[in-house]
């Protein structure tokens, strides 16, 4: 039940869906001669497209979660896997065609062949099945495969996970499928900007991972004022950024992380 909410939740939520709610709610309040209704609507919407599209705003709200853990320096020595989460896929395409196409995340699994090769003994874990609600997509625990091995990865090595439908069930499952021992040192690959939860919801799984965050979205420099990507990437960032503070929160309410950022240590 909370993945199905928290979709449907999402598809009224996120930036570009709500501006074209809150436009057509005007319109229809305006046909009904609701002018004062229509147009506190209208304003409302055209206020979140000028902050999402021609402002920094999505940017400075994922500032926290991107800099909140770094990389381990010095890097482990010795490691015994390293763990990707899925979502850098483009699931749809690649059950159609069978290719391995990215997405704006797909910046894991580049640093996920990376540290294959750094670290030669590791397993590399794969988690993630289908996230969608209505639409066909293949999971990236069954693209991965043919992208890693493309690049290197011997597939003995690879262990998949492809069940889970969010974070907590990647977190949930990969505890279950990996079995880690004491002692044993794992990286977690993710975006810098899902960090912070990912980090929660695996230790709230009794699995300590050491975070290793890819696919920074900002530069870390940006102050408030116009924007200074593209409209489509200004609106992605602010996107991203109010998805990711609304999973934190709903996370902790619901008892699946013990705080919204937890320790970096």
């Amino acid at each position: 039940m909370f993945f199905i909410l928290s979709k449907v939740f999402w598809a009224v939520a996120q930036p570009i869906n709500l501006i074209g709610i809150l436009v057509l709610v005007g319109v229809v309040a305006a046909f009904f001669r609701l002018r004062r209704t229509g147009l506190l609507f209208s304003i409302s919407g055209l206020l979140v497209l000028a902050l999402g599209a021609w402002t920094t705003t999505g940017a400075l709200m994922l500032h926290p979660l991107e800099d909140y853990f770094s990389r381990p320096d010095p890097a482990p020595e010795n490691v015994a896997g390293v763990i990707v989460l899925g979502g850098g896929f483009e699931g749809a395409i690649n059950l159609a065609r069978g290719g391995y196409e990215l997405n704006a995340g797909g910046d894991r699994f580049v640093e996920t062949a990376v540290l294959a090769r750094r670290y030669p003994e590791a397993r590399i874990v794969v988690t993630g099945g289908t996230g969608t609600l209505l639409l066909d997509g293949e999971g990236d625990g069954d693209t991965a495969p043919r992208l890693l091995t493309a690049l290197g990865v011997e597939p003995e090595r690879l262990v998949l996970e492809n069940r889970s439908r969010n974070t907590h069930e990647n977190a949930v499952f990969t505890r279950e499928v990996v079995e880690p021992q004491p002692g044993e040192t794992w990286l977690l690959v993710t975006s810098a900007f899902h960090m912070p939860r990912s980090v929660g919801l695996f230790r709230k799984a009794g699995f300590d991972v050491t975070p290793w965050p890819a696919d920074y979205r900002t530069a870390g420099n940006e102050t408030f004022g116009l924007a200074q990507d593209n409209v489509s990437d200004s609106l992605q960032n602010l996107s991203v950024a109010i998805r990711e503070w609304i999973g934190l929160i709903a996370y902790r309410v619901t008892g699946r992380i013990d705080s919204i950022f937890p320790a970096r240590s």
